[in-house]
């Protein structure tokens, strides 16, 4: 007795349970009776190509059971489209299904597929992401999913975009991933998604300069308030890196954070990290051997062989511990 078997409306079908290999499977999974109940119904009307509301309310109960089952994702998103389901609730049902299960692939998969055939973007949309990274500011999956967001509807220059980035990182300076889609956002529309390469020649001339500006006084300001935090320390060489220039002009700010003549005062094992770089820049090998050496002796020891490596790059020889 099921579900499906008992119910009138589902009398026309016959299911078709999975085969595990006959009789006396090898490893077969041991699925629930509803769900198996369910799956085999699905591949009944699968194989006639039904696409109607029994069916979509179908894969919803079994997405309820099993979230991650790509084949039933495609098949409602299918369904939804030949049906011309109202695609704004499917996406207030898909709020739900992503509440209660932060960490899927296939959720935010399936929101790209019925956002793609939304013209504009819904005004219900960003709110809905806000409350996803209240949960958790660097799910992956949801700043992916942000990531298309920006590029379908073109939203490179919007004001809100960048504020609600700031916002983010002035709750925590070190979520790197919010870091990240702000590189995005301020740069990734000069390149082509799919060669990974500048359009239309060099970068410099597709940023302006007002911008590059705006972005190393930005990320020093982040580096002033943490400076033991990795990720505006990256962003700073990401910004210097696409206005073309070498690590020098930032020296004098740099050196705030680690002097070599003050060993014991160093604020900053990534300022010593972009400094070893900025002297090896200027072919001072010895002081960028020397913060390279008070990286794997006191201010990063755990990963000593690495810069005891970064050291014989430079040609000089290893320090005794």
């Amino acid at each position: 007795m099921g579900k499906y078997s008992d119910s009138a409306e589902w009398e026309d079908i016959i299911p078709i349970a999975q085969d595990d290999g006959g009789p006396n499977p090898l490893a077969a999974i041991a699925y629930t009776e509803d769900y198996s109940e369910a799956m085999a119904y699905l591949r009944a009307v699968m194989a006639k190509e039904e696409k109607s509301d029994r069916v979509l309310g179908l894969t919803e109960q079994i997405i309820r059971m099993n979230p991650a089952h790509y084949t039933v994702w495609l098949y409602r998103a299918d369904i939804i489209f030949s049906l011309q389901t109202d695609l704004l609730q499917e996406l207030e049902w898909l709020n739900k299904v992503s509440l209660k299960h932060l960490k899927n692939y296939q959720i935010w998969h399936h929101r790209q597929v019925i956002m793609s055939h939304i013209p504009t973007l819904p005004a219900t949309e960003t709110p809905f992401l806000a409350r996803m990274f209240a949960l958790d500011a660097k799910n992956y999956h949801v700043w992916s999913y942000r990531q298309w967001l920006v590029r379908h509807f073109s939203l490179w220059d919007s004001a809100e975009e960048l504020a609600y980035v700031e916002s983010l990182l002035a709750s925590d300076v070190r979520n790197n991933s919010a870091w990240n889609h702000r590189y995005f956002i301020v740069f990734a529309r000069h390149t082509d998604p799919e060669k990974h390469s500048v359009i239309n020649g060099d970068a410099v001339s597709e940023v302006g300069a007002e911008v590059m500006e705006r972005e190393i006084e930005y990320t020093k300001a982040a580096i002033l308030t943490a400076p033991q935090n990795a990720s505006p320390w990256n962003y700073l060489r990401g910004v210097l890196r696409k206005r073309g220039e070498g690590l020098a002009g930032m020296k004098g700010f740099a050196e705030q954070f680690a002097d070599l003549d003050r060993e014991d005062e160093v604020r900053s094992s990534h300022a010593l990290d972009f400094l070893a770089d900025l002297y090896a820049e200027e072919l001072e090998k010895e002081r960028s051997g020397k913060a390279l050496d008070l990286l794997a002796r006191r201010y990063d020891p755990i990963r000593k062989n690495y810069w005891d490596y970064r050291r014989s790059l430079l040609g000089l020889e290893q320090v005794g511990a």
